[in-house]
């Protein structure tokens, strides 16, 4: 024997009928109960049969094979076989073209039993999931768009770049060039009393799903990421690759509360910015250190070394965060 569930205490089953048919219905799900042997219709829903252009009435006592057509009914019959054999239901999808519109479906199915442990009736619960596909289907291909148009702005800036001065990957200046515009600005600005930023950046360890993409994925963030320091900072600055995963920029005329405001805003594009490999977003973060000169340094040794403790601190917080180095105080 099998063991058959009490009923719920204190509830009329008629009344518990009811208002499940009506929860059905308020739910927009199509509902069904078939024979076990023939597999014909006991009950339907008006949901259900009005999605296959029929009327419960019209379609108790009748078969799949009268309203759908002959290359489509046999994975339904197929699917509630196999349902009618397990303990304990299934779920499967199913792709059908009615009047002329195709249609995706999740249908749940569990068989009722007898008495005597064999299946009485199958229950099929229907959900229509063709708006959710849908909508599916056009995220996807606005992501294969993206990604052929990243591609193809990462073709164009490298065939139109000058390779002498800046990183083939990135687009930004190469390190021997950085420090020199780092000696110019420190002479400027001494010579002159005036201020300007260094912001050290450091990729984040990027996500497991982005990882597990290799090479390829992590070539397409500092892509993006070269984007966007591009973007980012003005002719008179200067913006570089130091080393695989290491940056620096340099804010001409910019003081350190701008900086930081700057900075910021780059943050938050890094943070939401969409990067798409194989119809995959695979998102990145940063970490940044902002310094000034003169006011959290006075050389040009002290200031890279600010920057880059401002840096530390940003990582020990656990990245994506942009850190101010310390004002030097100075008693007269």
């Amino acid at each position: 024997m099998t063991d058959v569930p009490p009923p719920i205490a204190g509830l009329d089953p008629e009344a518990l009928e009811r208002a499940l048919r009506e929860l059905l219905d308020r739910l927009d799900l199509g509902f069904a109960v078939k024979e076990a042997g023939s597999l014909k219709y006991l009950h339907v829903n008006a949901r259900l049969a009005g999605w296959l252009g029929s009327t419960p009435e019209a379609m108790r006592g009748t078969a799949d094979a009268q309203w759908l057509e002959a290359s489509q009914w046999p994975a339904l019959r197929t699917a509630e076989n196999a349902a009618l054999a397990m303990t304990r239901g299934a779920l499967t999808e199913h792709k059908l073209e009615l009047a002329g519109t195709r249609r995706e479906f999740d249908v749940a199915r569990i068989a009722l039993r007898g008495g005597d442990g064999a299946p009485a009736a199958l229950l099929g619960l229907w959900i229509d999931r063709s708006a959710q596909r849908q909508v599916e289907a056009k995220l996807a291909l606005a992501l294969a768009q993206l990604e052929q148009q990243q591609q193809a702005a990462e073709a164009l800036r490298r065939e139109t770049q000058d390779h002498g001065a800046r990183d083939a990957l990135t687009g930004l200046f190469q390190k021997e060039h950085f420090e020199d515009q780092l000696r110019r600005e420190v002479d400027l600005s001494s010579r002159e009393h005036r201020e300007f930023s260094l912001v050290a950046i450091e990729l984040d360890p990027l996500p497991a799903e982005a990882q597990a993409l290799g090479t390829p994925a992590r070539t397409r963030v500092l892509e993006a990421l070269g984007r966007l320091l591009r973007g980012n900072t003005r002719a008179m600055d200067a913006s570089c690759r130091l080393d695989d995963s290491r940056f620096g920029v340099l804010l001409s005329g910019v003081g350190l509360a701008t900086a930081h405001a700057r900075m910021e805003g780059l943050r938050r594009q890094c943070a939401t910015q969409m990067v798409v490999l194989e119809g995959r977003n695979l998102g990145f973060t940063v970490s940044m250190g902002v310094a000034s000169f003169p006011h959290t340094a006075h050389t040009q040794e002290a200031l890279v070394q600010a920057a880059e403790i401002a840096l530390a601190e940003a990582r020990k917080r656990g990245g994506n965060h942009v850190t101010l180095a310390s004002i030097r105080f100075e008693l007269p």
